[in-house]
């Protein structure tokens, strides 16, 4: 490689770019001292790339329809590398945002295709340590950027109670191919509700962790302040246990903040008699909420109050408005991570994979194969970018605090905080020939309870509760930082009182 200095002419043309003008004198020197810069560049690409080492050659192949029913594979593997652990003769499948070595992986994308990472995450590490068999890559959303389930480039994930509906997004895979019992456990991300939203549409449980507990390194990123991965499982049990294994610092991801493991499944059966359960007024009865979701989410609260549990209706004003205020940290995360980044972004001190960036530079001549909401998302991002700069981004920032306190003042006076994960069940997925309008609605509806928790960095974990013509409700709990443990006790207990698949 060999990094060729501007000419006179070109960094003219850049110079006008940016507004920025350069004297004849600058033009005649600048194009030699950018050269002794670019030198710098050199010398790097001349450096190991600085990746752990790669494990031995696996093997992946490509599911057949018939054993890919809801559509919910990408890629099929058989990897194991203990046979012992917490995890031991457990099978897992992992949402298709996580890189396992030599396996290709393309988080929902044809940008991706032919992709495969050079590294393992550290979650596939701790899983495969664990006992765990890794039996593939889960379909997930067009770069992990849909609550519905119908902008994979492998085509839609079908919901497993209902053909033809949605599974919910972006970890659509990962959820569908639990609750149809393909896996024993799923991995998860979450930037703004996709380990919960396809948990409560699909009846399985998701936990979207305190931020930073669960190493992010080696997986896609969207924005480092709201980027979350989790365990998806069929039961609360599992989920604890699996979120044991994963949890704790990497020494490498620097979203992590030294935050230990716990035995988190050690007392997920002490019950629920003394505590305190906030039901948010805000997180109900809202423009678009189906009001027998809301009635099936204050059931089970009875149901907890039936097994000594105290509950109350609380208000916090400012999840009302939570989702809005800091929708921009979404937006600009994106511009400035996924597009201007390369999918990988900047500032971050954790693992980056050249090859990754190298392939998703190439959205600049094939954004016509990306869906609806991602171009949308990305102009969104360009135009404010260039007409406001980073002073929302900014604002949003601070405000995440403000938010963050809203809820801290709430857990003060209740142990966790409850409201439907979803406000209605599945729906339809938008048709093959559908209106602008539909599609955007599609993808873009179900986050207004999970989203605000991204921000806030609190634990929220989705259970189900309970079914609407056949259809699962998720329940959301909300705890403290760094108390899953007490989330994991209370939808035991809510596990324990009623099946909620007989409801």
């Amino acid at each position: 490689m060999t990094l060729r200095p501007p000419t006179g002419e070109e960094l003219q043309a850049l110079a006008e770019e940016l507004g920025i003008e350069l004297s004849s004198e600058e033009r005649r020197a600048l194009p030699g001292l950018l050269g002794g810069m670019l030198a710098a560049y050199e010398v790097l690409e001349s450096e190991p790339e600085a990746l752990p080492e790669a494990p031995p050659v696996r093997e992946s192949w490509w599911p057949t329809p018939e054993e890919n029913p809801h559509n919910a594979w990408y890629v099929r593997t058989s990897i194991r590398s203990s046979d012992s652990g917490l995890l031991a003769g457990r099978s897992v499948a992992v949402k298709d945002n996580v890189m396992v070595a030599g396996v290709p992986m393309s988080n929902g994308s044809s940008l991706l295709a032919g992709f495969v990472p050079e590294v393992d995450a550290t979650v596939v590490t701790r899983l495969l340590d664990a006992g765990a068999e890794i039996r593939g890559m889960a379909n997930c959303e067009c770069l992990c950027l849909s609550a519905g389930s119908h902008t994979c480039a492998a085509g839609p994930v079908h919901n497993p109670h209902r053909r033809g509906y949605s599974a919910g997004g972006s970890s659509s895979g990962s959820a569908v191919l639990v609750a149809c019992g393909e896996v024993d456990l799923a991995i998860g991300g979450d930037q703004g509700g996709s380990i919960r939203i396809p948990s409560a549409l699909c009846g399985t449980v998701g936990m979207k962790p305190t931020f930073g507990l669960v190493p992010y390194t080696g997986a896609a990123p969207l924005e480092p302040t709201i980027d979350h991965l989790g365990p998806i499982t069929s039961n609360v049990h599992d989920n604890a246990l699996m979120l044991q294994v994963l949890a704790g610092p990497d020494g490498i991801d620097g979203r992590q903040q030294g935050a230990p493991s716990q035995p988190f499944a050690a007392r997920i059966d002490d019950g629920v008699a003394g505590l305190r359960i906030g039901v948010v007024r805000e997180g109900f009865g809202r423009p678009g909420f189906d009001a027998a979701v809301d009635a099936s989410v204050r059931s089970a609260v009875g149901r907890l109050e039936d097994r000594g549990a105290s509950a109350r209706t609380i208000s916090i004003p400012m999840h009302a408005t939570a989702a809005t205020l800091t929708l921009p940290i979404l937006l600009e995360g994106v511009w400035h991570t996924v597009v201007r980044g390369d999918g990988m972004g900047a500032g971050r001190t954790d693992l980056y994979v050249p090859g990754y960036a190298k392939r998703m530079r190439a959205w600049r001549e094939r954004a016509g194969e990306l869906p609806l909401l991602v171009r949308l998302m990305i102009l969104a991002g360009c135009f404010v970018d260039r007409r406001h700069g980073h002073r929302f981004y900014a604002k949003a920032v601070n405000t995440m605090r403000r938010v963050r306190a809203a809820y801290d003042a709430a857990l003060a006076e209740s142990d966790l905080l409850v409201m439907p994960t979803v406000p209605f069940t599945a729906r339809p997925l938008p048709p093959g020939e559908r209106s602008i309008e539909e599609d955007f609605a599609a993808a873009s509806l179900g986050t207004v309870n999970t989203q605000p928790f991204n921000v806030s960095h609190h634990p929220a974990l989705s259970v189900p509760c309970g079914r609407l013509d056949g259809l699962p409700v998720g329940m959301m709990l909300v705890g403290r930082h760094h108390e899953e443990a007490t989330l994991y006790r209370v939808a035991r207990a809510l596990e324990q009182a009623a099946d909620w698949r007989t409801l």
